[in-house]
């Protein structure tokens, strides 16, 4: 019966003018093939330069800028925008001193969402930003101890 199987499988081939193989085999001689000048997808030409230059963390670290608000909350993002994430500091820049003060008491469980949400990001504290106050300062020259426009009262 093996024999048979054999016969047939070759006299398949012949009519064919084609080998009769498995798909594994051809799939494996399809790759050995392929040449380095070949066109390959850029979805893998870029995994390989991300990795061939270690980037990894880095574009972790830009994923989760992108994806802030899924990855905090929409509530949260509203209020609050990473500014930077350098050497593991997370920099947080609010809308008002009331959320400053709010996530700060927060701290501990963002860097724990973080850690959990956005994989790769290495994150180990936060700094959280108030508000930008209003500068005094006006012009080139300013005198060092100047208190503004209230320095007029005495």
């Amino acid at each position: 019966m093996a024999k048979n199987d054999l016969a047939l499988q070759l006299f398949k081939s012949f009519r064919t003018g084609k080998p009769n193989k498995k798909r594994s085999e051809r799939t494996q001689e399809n790759s050995v093939r392929s040449k380095p000048t070949d066109p390959q997808p850029l979805s893998d030409l870029l995994t390989d330069l991300v990795h061939e230059r270690q980037w990894k963390s880095g574009v972790a670290e830009g994923t989760l800028f992108s994806t802030w608000p899924m990855v905090i909350g929409e509530e949260i993002s509203a209020h609050a925008n990473p500014v930077s994430l350098i050497d593991g500091v997370l920099t947080l820049q609010t809308t008002s001193t009331a959320w400053a003060t709010q996530l700060r008491l927060l701290a501990p469980q963002i860097i724990k969402t973080i850690q959990t949400s956005a994989s790769g990001a290495l994150v180990e504290t936060v700094v959280i930003l108030g508000p930008h106050a209003p500068s005094w300062r006006k012009g080139l020259r300013t005198i060092k101890g100047s208190r503004g426009p209230r320095d007029t009262y005495s």
